[in-house]
């Protein structure tokens, strides 16, 4: 029991880690230094690389969720159901439909305007359908890591209290 335990911790703090490193350090620095290196298409340079470390993550973050999932499947079968095991198991389970969508829809739609527009919607004017759409695709994405996050970080705050 405490080695599917410790699976189920493991897999949640691969995924928080990946997601707070991704958005406070990875994409900060990564624009920081491509536009620094390169002022005319930085930005383009960083926003290919941080997009293809993103889509890359998705993986990662679908692995730990399915991973969660039957660890907490597994306790429930093999010992004593963990107090809370539905919701706990609710969580995780919206937080990988999360990430579900964030990867297959809002990054699928990033891509396919970003391919429109020659890689940089940025240069469009602020009024353009294609830059608003980008805008809020980018919003709903830092949203929905934000959600995932937060749940996330109650999980493991569950956990930590157990005894």
């Amino acid at each position: 029991m405490l080695a599917l335990r410790y699976v189920y911790i493991l897999a949640l703090a691969v995924w928080l880690g990946g997601m707070v490193i991704l958005g406070a350090v990875v994409a900060p620095t990564t624009f920081q230094v491509l536009q620094a290196t390169e002022p005319t298409t930085g930005r383009l340079l960083g926003g290919a690389v941080f997009g293809a470390v993103l889509a890359r993550f998705h993986f990662v973050a679908y692995g730990a969720g399915a991973l969660a999932l039957l660890a907490l499947a597994a306790m429930a079968l093999l010992g004593p159901r963990p107090r809370g095991f539905a919701v706990r198991s609710g969580i995780v389970a919206l937080m990988l439909l999360v990430a579900l969508y964030s990867g297959f829809v809002v990054l699928t739609e990033v891509d396919a305007i970003q391919q429109e527009v020659g890689g940089l919607s940025s240069s469009l004017p602020a009024h353009d359908p294609r830059r608003v759409r980008f805008d809020e695709l980018h919003q709903l994405s830092t949203q929905l890591m934000m959600a995932n996050i937060i749940g996330a970080l109650v999980l493991l705050y569950w956990e930590a209290r157990e005894t």
